[in-house]
């Protein structure tokens, strides 16, 4: 069984001292709604509406985000002491059962020819999820989901994140110089297409396509895509920042940078 995850794609640090990380993240998809509540955080997530679901019946059933704890009922938001023999046999049939459940019904919605941004919505409780997430602050994220109080499916993934994060050593950048997650130092990239190139890969999280198969010219055809949308898709352009100048005003999530979705939006 797979277990929550993370490893970090992007790691840098400003003039000013100013630690800017970018993050991928595997978790329960259950927890994302816990996840999301933290505000200071740039993120993009692997979509339902996206996957086919031929792609996520497997995906379940191969590796199902089965529960970490198995703890039993009591009152309050933390459970008591982990069932055991056959309590704990019967719980992880009950749910398996629910999967098995679950897609069944998404095939049969399939079959009938419902969108996948309904059908896949039946299976996200069994799924896992992945996450890139860009921030500065970081400490109450670690305080509160690292806590023995927090649900252990988000307690696990976040301290995966602060695991990973430790280990790494921020890049110092200079004034001008550009956080650009998923771009490595061994590619050939036009000046002019890395921004753009490494927008497109954070927004590709969305379809699951980080297999280390890149193709540039498909990454500067998706970027313009977003770009164009109306309304513009511009969140995976939070990722993607430099350090903010002693006279440009403060915009966004991230303290003392600027993310290439203002200079789009707002402009230079």
């Amino acid at each position: 069984m797979s277990q929550p995850s993370a490893r970090v794609v992007a790691d840098s640090i400003s003039p000013s001292g100013v630690r800017l990380t970018t993050i991928e993240a595997k978790m329960h998809r259950y927890v994302l709604a816990e996840f999301n509540t933290h505000r200071v955080f740039s993120r993009n997530s692997a979509s339902s509406r996206a996957i086919p679901v031929a792609k996520q019946i497997a995906a379940v059933q191969d590796d199902p985000a089965l529960p970490l704890e198995w703890g039993a009922n009591k009152p309050g938001m933390q459970a008591a002491a982990p069932l055991q023999g056959e309590d704990l046999e019967l719980a992880q049939k009950a749910w398996l059962r629910a999967r098995d459940a679950a897609v069944a019904a998404a095939g049969e919605l399939l079959a009938a020819g419902l969108h996948k941004q309904i059908s896949n919505r039946l299976l996200e409780p069994f799924m896992w999820h992945t996450v890139i997430v860009t921030s500065t602050e970081w400490d109450n994220f670690y305080e509160q989901r690292c806590s023995p109080l927090a649900q252990p499916e988000i307690r696990a993934c976040a301290e995966a994140m602060r695991t990973a994060m430790h280990a790494s050593t921020p890049v110092e950048l200079e004034a001008g110089q550009w956080h650009t997650p998923y771009v490595g130092d061994d590619e050939q990239l036009k000046p002019e297409d890395v921004l753009k190139i490494s927008s497109a890969r954070c927004a590709r999280v969305s379809y699951l396509t980080h297999d280390g198969i890149r193709d540039t010219a498909k990454d500067l055809e998706l970027y313009d895509r977003l770009v164009s949308a109306k309304p513009m898709h511009a969140s995976p352009l939070e990722h993607v920042a430099r350090p903010i100048t002693a006279t440009e005003k403060q915009l966004g999530n991230l303290r003392g940078w600027r993310q290439l979705r203002h200079d789009v939006e707002v402009g230079p």
